[in-house]
């Protein structure tokens, strides 16, 4: 079973008690209003300069954890989300994607020329391994090494659900592997008009 739908388990008692109040059947995506943290880390972008959550407050934020020696999750995932926001037309300047790479050692000497291979507006993040646990551990997200190939390859397992909070942090929507590209514009979209309403 993949990591992303051990978090989806772990997740449903809490979902379908509808501690938001919000009706779940409005989202294509999981609703995580309230069950999850609010946006907050420390890292350093791809262009090696340190930020925070705040940095990127204003906008619908989506973030999904991986590493830029993926072979194939992470690449479908990233190009599905920019396809998601290039979607959005005009409100595509109202959504930020983070990719959080876990890879340290690999991710940090490519992740500029890495994101950019996908829209302009994707924000690469990495850091110490202490600071990768710990965003990693508040969101409930996991991040492991496999031993080495005799190439010196290695893959590292890690969960493929992007996590998606509003202009101000909150925490919203879950997104899973299976999720539609239009189904993530429209509830993109509804986020966006929700927060400029």
């Amino acid at each position: 079973m993949s990591q992303s739908k051990h978090l989806i388990l772990w997740l449903l008692p809490l979902l379908l008690l509808g501690c938001s109040g919000e009706a779940s059947n409005q989202w294509h995506g999981h609703n995580i209003t309230g069950v999850m943290p609010d946006l907050e880390f420390e890292l350093t972008d791809h262009t090696g300069q340190p930020v925070t959550a705040e940095d990127y407050r204003g906008k619908v934020t989506m973030m999904f954890f991986g590493y830029t020696s993926c072979q194939h999750v992470c690449p479908v995932a990233l190009s599905k989300l920019a396809a998601a926001t290039r979607e959005l037309g005009d409100q595509a300047d109202k959504v930020e994607i983070l990719f959080v790479a876990v890879d340290p050692k690999r991710d940090k000497k490519v992740l500029d020329d890495y994101v950019t291979e996908f829209t302009p507006d994707l924000v690469g993040l990495t850091g110490t391994q202490k600071q990768l646990k710990t965003v990693a551990k508040r969101y409930r997200v996991a991040f492991s090494y496999e031993e080495p190939r005799e190439d010196g390859f290695y893959i590292v397992n890690h969960s493929g659900a992007v996590f998606v909070f509003g202009p101000q942090g909150k925490v919203r929507l879950l997104i899973d592997e299976q999720s539609k590209t239009a189904n993530i514009t429209e509830d993109l979209r509804r986020l966006i008009e929700q927060s400029s309403g």
